[in-house]
């Protein structure tokens, strides 16, 4: 019988080998439209990559992100751009094929 006790935590972060790999789960996160899921998609970014030197590039506490980049964290915009900007991730906006409607008013 196998003693669940002495198996290792899965954690999405020992996964994340490749910047594809690191694209696409932002981009999973980001179709979701969840800010909370988006804040805990990329404080696994960050482990990934290594908290400690994200702090260090980003000027923020380790211990700060950890709680900012996780479930329950509220990071501001300010953090969630420094981060980016330590992973160097570049953020784009493109425009969501709108309805017929949206189309008719945004041509109004």
């Amino acid at each position: 019988m196998i003693d669940i006790s002495k198996l290792k935590k899965w954690d999405m972060a020992d996964h994340i080998k490749t910047p594809e790999d690191v694209i696409a789960y932002l981009d999973a996160a980001l179709e979701d439209n969840d800010p909370e899921l988006l804040a805990s998609v990329l404080g696994c970014v960050a482990r990934s990559e290594g908290m400690s030197k994200i702090a260090r590039d980003t000027g923020l506490s380790r211990e700060g992100l950890y709680r900012s980049l996780s479930e329950t964290g509220k990071p501001t915009a300010d953090t969630l751009f420094k981060v980016f900007a330590a992973l160097g991730i570049r953020l784009h906006a493109t425009i969501d094929t709108p309805s017929k409607a949206k189309r008719e008013a945004i041509a109004a």
